[in-house]
C-alpha cells in the first residue's frame, strides 16, 4: 500500500490524547539528528504563534497537557526540585482532591503512570517508568541529569476518573548547561544504527497524519517489536512553552491489519501553528530507542 492510501486509511479513527527514552528493564538509545542544510532564518516559528489552543465542546478553552502543576485536584509533588549531575533518584507524590498521596491508578499503556523528563532545549529526552511505594504513595526511579533547568511529566489516569491528566513541574541542576541552543526543522534521524524519516505535515486545529519509516543500513526494518501497546510511542512538546502532547498510532500488534514495520503511522492534531519537537520510541531487538524531530505546524483552515 503507497504512503497517501495508508494514510487516509488510517485518518478518519485517529485522535490526539492530551497527557504525556527510557524503559526501565530494557536498554534505550537516544540518538542524534541529521539536520538539513538550509538555516531557519528570523525568530523561532513558536515565537509568534498564536494561542489558538483547542477548544471545549462548551467553547471554553482547553489547556493543553502539562502546563500546570495542578490539574482537576490533583498535584504533582517533586521534592526536592534542585539536583546535581549525575545518576539521581527523582521522587515525587500525586496529590488527589483530599491532599493525601494518590496511590490507585489506571493502567494505560501497560503502565500506572509515565515519567517524561526532558531539558528545555528539548535535548536529553528520557522516558521512565517508576515504582510505587504504595505504603506512602512516593513514585522514585533514577535518570541521568546534566547541568540546566529541566521539564518534569507525569502522565496518568486515577482510578475511577473518565480521563487522564499530565501534571508538569520543573527541576534544576546545578553547573554550566553548556550548548542549549534548539534544533531546527528535523525530518530524518539516526539512533543506534536505524534511520528514522518522517513524511507528513502539521496544520494547528487539523487531524495531521505522520509516516515514519524505520531502516537499518538501506534496507526496511521489519522486525519492530511492541512496546507500551503498540510499535510505536510518540510525544510531542510544543516549543514556546513545552506544551505536552501524547499521539498515538494508527493500530496495535495483533489487530490484524498492522505489521511490525518499516512504517508507523500516527494522526495528530496540535492547538497551534509553530514548531513542535517529537520524540519517537521504537523497539527492536529488546532495545528501545528514541528518535528526535522538530516540525513546524502552519495555522490550518480552520
Amino acid at each position: 500500500m503507497n504512503t497517501p492510501t495508508r494514510l487516509a486509511a488510517y485518518g478518519a479513527g485517529l485522535a490526539v490524547v492530551l497527557t504525556g527514552g527510557w524503559l526501565l528493564g530494557d536498554r534505550t538509545d537516544l540518538g542524534d539528528v541529521d539536520r538539513p542544510t538550509e538555516s531557519h532564518s528570523g525568530a523561532h516559528a513558536g515565537d509568534t504563534a498564536e494561542g489558538n489552543d483547542m477548544k471545549m465542546t462548551d467553547g471554553t478553552a482547553k489547556v493543553p497537557g502539562g502546563l500546570q502543576v495542578a490539574e482537576n485536584g490533583y498535584s504533582l509533588d517533586l521534592a526536592p526540585t534542585g539536583y546535581t549531575s549525575g545518576t539521581q533518584t527523582i521522587e515525587f507524590k500525586v496529590l488527589g482532591p483530599d491532599g493525601e498521596p494518590l496511590t490507585d491508578y489506571t493502567e494505560e499503556h501497560e503502565k500506572d503512570l509515565h515519567l517524561i523528563v526532558v531539558r528545555r532545549s528539548f535535548s536529553d529526552f528520557q522516558h521512565v517508568h517508576p515504582t510505587l511505594d504504595r505504603t506512602t504513595g512516593t513514585w522514585s526511579v533514577d535518570v541521568d541529569l546534566e547541568p540546566g533547568t529541566w521539564r518534569v511529566f507525569a502522565d496518568f489516569v486515577p482510578a475511577g476518573a473518565d480521563e487522564g491528566l499530565t501534571l508538569g513541574t520543573d527541576l534544576f541542576v546545578a553547573g554550566s548547561p553548556g550548548n542549549e541552543s534548539l534544533p531546527e526543522v528535523v525530518r530524518t534521524a539516526t539512533v543506534g544504527g536505524f534511520t528514522v524519516t518522517v513524511a507528513g505535515d502539521l496544520a494547528a486545529g487539523e487531524h495531521s497524519m505522520l509516516e515514519f519509516e524505520v531502516s537499518r543500513n538501506g534496507r526496511p526494518v521489519t522486525d519492530l517489536e511492541p512496546y507500551l501497546g503498540a510499535y510505536g510511542h510518540l510525544v510531542a512538546l510544543r516549543e514556546r512553552d513545552l506544551a505536552y502532547l501524547h499521539v498515538h498510532p494508527g493500530g496495535e500488534p495483533g489487530d490484524g491489519k498492522t505489521e511490525p514495520g518499516p512504517t508507523i503511522d500516527f494522526g495528530a492534531e496540535v492547538p497551534s501553528a509553530g514548531r513542535y519537537h517529537l520524540y519517537l520510541d521504537f523497539k527492536v531487538g529488546g532495545v528501545v530507542r528514541t528518535a528526535q524531530f522538530a516540525l513546524d505546524a502552519t495555522r490550518g483552515t480552520r
